[in-house]
């Protein structure tokens, strides 16, 4: 019987269904921490550094632009090679590099202004705008094998949630590091002229870059090479064909809500910023401390999240609660007055909420999506990103195109309509859609409690705890 294949074929199948310990999910978690600590500096500072040091607020749209479109262009390419030749972690380590090399250039100075031994603006640009594209490019990279390794790690529903799950956690533990780093440094250097501005983030740069790389370690010492892929227990078809996803009809509704609770995350929180210093005339610190509470009660609900039981129900139902938090609080940000910014802390505390409920519950959307068709995983997952980066990067350059800020060393200018209506109003709309879409979604357990052991997939009931 030890020599029959099939039972064999049986015995891994198996071992692919057990749940996964607390390690393997700790340490595939934080695998994305040097991509998290990056990326809340980048979506949260980028538009306010670059305007602070000169750049018009359209041209510094343009560099966050160059930075999206190549992260969505990335997705593709890194999506179909993965699916192609694996190596996950390959992937990983390399887009890491480029993470840590780029990012230091463009938070540290115009690094090709310094090598050309000119300050002209038009040379500025086009150098923050490379090193940009660079940046999204290796960011991509890693985000992409970070997330379709999920699949491929396990075949048990529960644990590929308590991933998903986990690593929301710690890019929720990596944006409250990056303000406490942000809080640290607006404190310890006072931006009395440019050249204090480009230190103040040359700095929290360089700590965000060595904190994610000790992560960095742990993740590559932590996680072995996923190989559930190329097990018997897997489907033994070729790669699949974009075709088949664009059949199915799930695949649409999940890419729709994702690229929605990305676009309501990361437009809030780029222009959250601008909103407390200028619309709420509230102090420097608050561009720190309004960020940190956010991500504070996002980290909070995604601990509660993981310790849940879900199934598909329960899965959309939070969905829909996250999206009415964010039409609550996005209502009351756009009409919250400068004489009661003091209201901007409970409502932070409710975005934070309703940013994780909407972020955990799409991944694991994700998830069910794929379910068992791993040699196309990291298509679903790069074409899925490559909406997102794409939507994030044109909303941002529309709305910033209306926008006049400020330069080095200039008063704010009144009120800037840009910044509230993307820090409130088009995000609580972006959620109403949300609510639309989610009545319409129908996965596999809501007609029948099929049972896992029977064949079910990973839409079907979540029957243990996220982190067993």
């Amino acid at each position: 019987m030890a020599d029959d294949p099939k039972h064999g074929v049986e015995q891994l199948a198996e071992v692919a269904a057990r749940p996964l310990g607390r390690w393997p999910v700790l340490s595939y978690g934080v695998g994305h921490m040097l991509n998290d600590i990056t990326s809340a500096c980048w979506f949260t500072y980028l538009l306010l550094f670059l305007q602070e040091i000169g750049l018009a607020p359209r041209d510094a749209a343009i560099v966050m632009l160059s930075g999206q479109v190549a992260d969505g262009l990335m997705t593709i390419v890194a999506g179909e090679m993965i699916d192609r030749f694996g190596r996950f972690k390959l992937w990983h380590i390399g887009g890491s590099v480029l993470v840590g090399v780029s990012f230091s250039s463009v938070f540290g100075g115009c690094l090709l202004c310094t090598i050309l031994g000119t300050d002209s603006y038009l040379l500025k640009t086009i150098g923050y705008s490379f090193f940009a594209a660079v940046f999204n490019v290796g960011w991509a990279a890693t985000q992409v094998s970070h997330m379709s390794m999920v699949n491929c790690m396990t075949s048990n529903p529960t644990s590929r949630v308590a991933l998903a799950s986990c690593r929301n956690a710690s890019t929720m533990v990596a944006n409250l590091g990056l303000y406490g780093i942000a809080l640290a440094v607006f404190g310890a250097v006072k931006a009395k002229s440019c050249t204090d501005i480009v230190l103040q983030y040359r700095w929290i740069a360089y700590v965000s870059i060595f904190v994610g790389c000790c992560f960095l370690v742990l993740f590559h010492v932590g996680t072995k090479e996923p190989t559930l892929k190329s097990e018997p227990n897997c489907k033994k078809r070729a790669r699949i064909a974009w075709s088949y996803w664009f059949k199915k009809t799930l695949y649409y509704q999940v890419a729709l809500l994702y690229m929605l609770a990305r676009l309501i995350t990361n437009v809030s929180q780029s222009l959250i910023a601008f909103y407390v210093t200028r619309d709420l005339k509230m102090n420097e610190y608050s561009k720190a401390i309004i960020p940190g509470i956010i991500f504070c009660c996002s980290f909070f609900v995604s601990i509660v999240l993981q310790e849940m039981k879900w199934n598909s129900r329960r899965l959309k139902s939070l969905l829909a609660i996250g999206a009415t938090l964010w039409v609550i609080s996005g209502a009351a940000v756009f009409v919250l007055p400068g004489e009661m910014r003091n209201l901007m802390y409970p409502l932070a505390m409710v975005i934070g909420a309703a940013n994780a409920l909407v972020m955990v519950t799409t991944i694991g959307l994700e998830s069910a999506l794929v379910g068992e068709d791993l040699n196309g995983c990291a298509f679903v997952y790069g074409s899925l990103s490559f909406l997102d980066k794409m939507s994030c990067g044109v909303a941002l350059f529309v709305l910033e195109s209306y926008d006049v800020g400020p330069g080095c060393g200039a008063g704010a200018r009144g009120l800037n309509t840009a910044s509230r209506y993307g820090a409130g109003l088009i995000p609580s709309c972006w959620a109403v859609l949300t609510l639309v879409v989610v009545s319409t979604l129908r996965l596999r357990d809501d007609d029948a409690g099929e049972d896992m052991r029977d064949g079910g997939r990973a839409s079907a009931a979540l029957e243990a705890p996220l982190l067993v």
